[in-house]
């Protein structure tokens, strides 16, 4: 087949998707280091946990390589890009898990790598290198920083009490151990931090605590010496670090500093305290010694989050020997991290704090990007309640990794705790990929198809960027370059939802455009030149939108490419005639597939815990017996108005509006506490859902 696609800088050029070619960073240019919050290796990651860090971070990544692919173009500076990210490996949660298991906890870490790794494949997340932290690299790494904290007279030896088990006969790590929280008395506080009040504790602090392994050994304390580090010493240095950092980077809002640049994290403005950086335990990092053990720290490991972070540049040393060039190069080198809010403070403080103490250069944290917690139908997700999506449960489902990431996305968790529905997920797939973006799509490329040949036709237009101040087209395409530009400003601001939402409303636009453009047969017959430049903006506008939709969903825009027989091409800053006529595009095919909503009784059955699966069997659920009323009932108060019929566009649009107002009433009731401002915009946005419902109730009837 023939290709005839402007061949200009920007639309052609192309670099090497993740993981195919790691590039050293340039002097003088600007190297982008991505990483992601490394996931513990003693279970498999639920739905929150994908969006929360390696899906996020990997619409970065990706956008980062297709929008910089038009450098030469823009005048903009080329940037290389390094995506890392891996298991999490050492610590007492790898130990515990693996005696529950009844293996060592290296034959744990290898099972549950590879889960790891496979369920981030199937998702297509693209590192660069996907390693883990059980590695010489990262052993020799984590010891040399730790030999030059004390160096540097940041280490103290101390004394102090820990929680230990008597049955287990071994002290507990923090994460080991739960009880009441001394401050709030939350009833399921951890040992290092309290999820009902956010306050960082001392195991010893809780009240009643109880060991994980068994919640009816006894728990005591026993003394134990540790090795500390003196983060009260460097708080100055790290203080002004985050506001130069903060600043600079953009960083997304979060619990350490507010928009106006004031510290507000309770640890920073009480004071940092020596925290502990070595633990009694035997699986991790064995702590360094220098000559005699005079501190007494032999047999002991560095605690796990003081080795979690240096994950980070041993998993790159474990890709290249040249790793310092992007860990130890912070003129050349931006670091951008994605993250659930649990992990901020050891991002922005706590290995900060480190870095500055182990007194290198170090590449640190340019811009931080986190989400809230993405929940599950009304709850939390548990692995051990068996409820939520975990790992390749997603697959099993039978929904396409592109709908899951595009529906993730599209509810990321940016400012608020965000709730997962199945009611949702399944109007996400119909109303807006099937009905907006890959309707748009479809009728274009089959009208090419049946009524041209497979040939673009020629629509007088000149290669290059259309004209805003075309006499038939102008407003068209003034209202797609202007949300252009709205997606690149979303993007660089890594503002990932919004980007997303963006490249919905321009396939809007392109619906809407063939709409009102009266793309029929009766156009071809009547006017054939209008008729042939109509379809040749469409075709172009798809191509945009491949490279649009590219971070998002790799797998349609790759499917995007084969039907229109044409090349990858850079994020486009204005809409272009790049698509020649004369051009011989691929087979069309349906990008997407209608989920029917009788599969949202049987996942929430599958998937909602054993309190569900008690409500009712698996199989009067699936059959839609009686003991599935309860969620039908749920489903029909949650689910978005169907059609099966062809829609207008304003259908169309319509519905894109009350998935989206849909998410925003969700997000609002999951806030707390429940202020009566907050619940003045519950009722706002309530009343703002069931206008737009009401409106597209009789939209569907007037058609």
């Amino acid at each position: 087949m023939s290709q005839k696609i402007r061949s200009a800088e920007g639309v052609l050029r192309t670099t090497p998707p993740p993981g195919q070619s790691v590039e050293l960073p340039k002097e003088g240019e600007t190297n982008v280091l991505i990483t992601s919050a490394l996931p513990y290796c003693n279970n498999v990651p639920h739905l929150g946990n994908i969006i929360g860090s390696t899906l996020s971070a990997d619409v970065y990544s990706r956008h980062r390589r297709r929008r910089h692919l038009n450098a030469l173009d823009t005048g903009t500076r080329n940037r290389r890009t390094l995506y890392v990210c891996g298991t999490d490996e050492y610590g007492t949660a790898t130990e515990t898990q693996a005696l529950k298991e009844g293996i060592t906890p290296r034959e744990l870490c290898d099972k549950y790598y590879v889960l790891h790794k496979q369920t981030y494949q199937w998702f297509d997340i693209g590192f660069d290198f996907f390693g883990r932290t059980s590695t010489p690299h990262h052993t020799e790494i984590s010891q040399e920083i730790f030999l030059n904290l004390g160096h540097h007279g940041f280490l103290e030896r101390q004394e102090k009490e820990q929680t230990y088990c008597e049955s287990c006969s071994k002290f507990l790590a923090d994460r080991y151990v739960e009880g009441i929280c001394p401050h709030c008395k939350f009833e399921d506080a951890r040992g290092d931090q309290c999820d009902g009040c956010s306050r960082t504790l001392d195991a010893i602090e809780l009240i009643q605590p109880r060991c994980l392994v068994n919640k009816t050994h006894k728990v005591t304390t026993r003394i134990s010496t540790h090795m500390y580090l003196k983060l009260d010493k460097i708080q100055p240095r790290t203080e002004e670090w985050i506001k130069q950092s903060w600043k600079a980077g953009k960083w997304s809002p979060n619990a350490v500093i507010n928009h106006d640049g004031e510290l507000v994290d309770s640890r920073l403005k009480s004071g940092l305290l020596p925290t502990p950086l070595t633990r009694d335990l035997s699986w991790g990092v064995p702590v360094p010694i220098e000559g005699e053990d005079v501190h007494g720290m032999r047999g002991k490991v560095l605690y796990v989050w003081f080795d979690a972070p240096i994950g980070y540049p041993s998993i790159t040393a474990n890709l290249t020997p040249e790793w310092k060039q992007w860990w130890f190069n912070p003129k050349d080198v931006k670091l951008y991290q994605f993250m659930g809010k649990d992990n901020v403070y050891f991002h922005t403080v706590y290995f900060p704090s480190v870095q500055i103490g182990d007194g290198r250069n170090w590449t640190k944290l340019h811009h931080l990007s986190t989400t809230e917690y993405l929940n599950y139908e009304g709850g939390k997700f548990s692995k051990s309640k068996n409820r939520g999506v975990f790992g390749p449960a997603a697959k099993e489902t039978g929904i396409p990794s592109s709908v899951w990431r595009y529906y993730l996305l599209s509810t990321r968790p940016e400012t608020a705790d965000a709730m997962f529905s199945w009611a949702d997920c399944v109007a996400a797939n119909n109303n807006v990929l099937l009905n907006n973006f890959g309707n748009f799509v479809n009728r274009a490329l089959k009208f090419v198809s049946s009524q041209y040949g497979g040939v673009i036709p020629d629509g007088g237009d000149t290669p290059g960027p259309y004209s805003p101040n075309d006499s038939l087209d102008s407003e068209f395409i003034t209202a797609v370059n202007s949300l252009l530009k709205d997606y690149i400003d979303a993007m660089e601001s890594v503002k990932l939802r919004l980007g997303l939402q963006t490249v919905m409303l321009i396939s809007m636009r392109g619906n809407n455009y063939l709409q009102s453009s009266g793309l029929n047969k009766q156009l071809m017959t009547e006017n054939p030149t209008r008729c042939a430049q109509v379809i040749s903006r469409a075709i172009n506008l798809i191509y945009a939108l491949s490279a649009l939709i590219y971070p998002f969903m790799p797998a349609t825009s790759e499917s995007i490419l084969t039907q229109l027989n044409a090349p990858a091409r850079a994020v486009p800053e204005v809409l272009s005639n790049d698509i020649l006529a004369g051009h011989q595009i691929g087979a069309p095919e349906h990008l997407f597939k209608k989920i029917e909503e009788k599969m949202i009784d049987m996942w929430r059955a599958k998937f909602g815990g054993v309190e569900v699966q008690q409500e009712a069997p698996a199989d009067a659920q699936a059959k839609g017996g009686p003991g599935s009323k309860k969620i039908k009932k749920g489903a029909a108060k949650n689910a978005v108005v169907a059609h099966d019929g062809p829609k207008s566009p304003e259908a169309v649009e319509l519905e894109a509006k009350i998935t989206e107002q849909g998410n925003l009433v969700r997000t609002l009731k999951a806030q707390t506490p429940k202020t009566p401002e907050l619940e003045g915009k519950i009722k706002v946005a309530v009343d703002v859902l069931k206008k737009l419902k009401t409106e597209l109730e009789a939209e569907i009837q007037k058609a």
